[in-house]
């Protein structure tokens, strides 16, 4: 279970601290999130909502897996818990009127193998997620 708990703590970090790095500090990425002057305030409201559950969640899950006795319901909460952000990540186009990327800047955001990076991010942080848990259960 050692190295799976190590793979949930690395995708709950990223998934905490990605989002406020990616969406609020660097400026290429924080320019076309939190301080796009286009974005209307109620947008903000949610980028920044967005990046304080990412953070929660992974305060949580780093705490289960590493405050407490872990057991395999505190790992398999924290998996969830990591993965959460992730999974709402790929659900969200879903929506109508979502895109991966503003219209501004679909020229200048990478698309590795064709695939949206956020989405490329989010498949790779799902999938070390799903084989971590794979580790402890089977």
């Amino acid at each position: 279970m050692f190295i799976a708990k190590w793979m949930i703590a690395f995708v709950a970090i990223y998934g905490g601290l990605g989002g406020l790095i990616f969406d609020a500090v660097i400026p290429s990425t924080a320019c076309q999130h939190i301080r796009n002057p286009k974005w209307p305030p109620h947008a903000k409201f949610h980028n920044g909502q967005t990046m304080l559950l990412g953070f929660c969640n992974a305060a949580i899950a780093i705490a289960l897996l590493f405050a407490l006795p872990l057991s395999l319901g505190s790992f398999l909460l924290a998996a969830a818990l990591a993965e959460a952000y992730f999974l709402c990540m790929l659900m969200a186009p879903v929506f109508p009127g979502t895109a991966w990327s503003d219209p501004e800047f679909v020229a200048i955001n990478p698309k590795p193998f064709g695939i949206p990076v956020q989405k490329l991010l989010s498949l790779l942080a799902s999938a070390v997620v799903l084989i971590a848990v794979l580790i402890v259960i089977v």
